[in-house]
């Protein structure tokens, strides 16, 4: 994921969290808002309890590397905050994938 694709600012997240739509399984918390940019952006937020700071970037670049192959960043402008939960840890990689496209496709219609 290029850093032009990456939500950094926290008034950025507030502000998805806060006025977007929120989507829900049992592995992530997601919550999408339209943003006045030319593409999508996404942002992670993996909690401390989550693990140590080695378990959190592990986490967050499986969710890099997921997104890349599900989204198309110029397709929409949307900007995505994923909000990890303790399930994510229990499953594979492949699960969580099927998951987190599962929202995408069918609830929030990103286009791959």
């Amino acid at each position: 994921m290029k850093v032009i694709n990456r939500i950094k600012k926290t008034d950025d997240f507030v502000i998805a969290i806060r006025k977007g739509r929120t989507y829900r399984n049992d592995a992530f918390i997601i919550h999408v808002i339209q943003n006045h940019q030319n593409n999508t952006r996404v942002g992670i937020s993996v909690s401390s309890k989550l693990g140590n700071a080695v378990v959190r970037n592990r986490i967050k670049r499986q969710l890099r590397a997921m997104c890349d192959s599900l989204i198309d960043y110029n397709a929409q402008t949307l900007d995505i905050v994923i909000v990890v939960k303790n399930k994510f840890l229990e499953d594979s990689f492949t699960n969580n994938k099927h998951k987190l496209e599962t929202i995408f496709v069918s609830e929030i219609g990103i286009k791959q």
